[in-house]
């Protein structure tokens, strides 16, 4: 499935990670991405993103040949059923526990849940409580 479409108004524009074995990121990230509801775009052959990620083998163009270093990169999710999912898929996929799911101290209502994928970057599923957004994100369609 190809996403044709963007939310813009974030802080951070795109993220790309060039990791060495493509598939294996690919089962990881599509197992994920599922549990957290993020439809995601490409193929494990070449490349493959969903939304601003954008993950690539070391002879994508884009990288230059080189792998990108220990990321951690963490997505919002809709409730805390949502990042238990996240975490027990991941598992599944080959991901690797760095913190099961629950509360961490960095404010009230911090749900979080963390895996490690299997380029060693740190992967976050975070529920961040009852909130209320102080704006929308600009939707882009094409």
């Amino acid at each position: 499935m190809e996403t044709q479409e963007l939310h813009r108004g974030r802080l951070i524009d795109h993220i790309q990670l060039v990791v060495a074995d493509l598939p294996a990121s690919h089962r990881f990230y599509e197992a994920v991405l599922k549990a957290l509801g993020i439809p995601m775009g490409g193929s494990a052959d070449s490349y493959f993103w969903a939304d601003e990620l954008f993950v690539s083998s070391a002879d994508s163009p884009a990288a230059l040949g080189k792998l990108t270093g220990r990321h951690h990169l963490a997505f919002q999710a809709k409730d805390r059923a949502t990042v238990d999912a996240f975490y027990t898929a991941g598992l599944a996929a080959g991901g690797d526990d760095n913190g099961a799911p629950g509360e961490r101290p960095y404010h009230p209502g911090y749900y979080a849940a963390f895996l490690l994928d299997p380029d060693g970057n740190n992967i976050e599923a975070v529920f961040h409580g009852e909130a209320r957004r102080s704006a929308p994100s600009v939707h882009i369609t094409f």
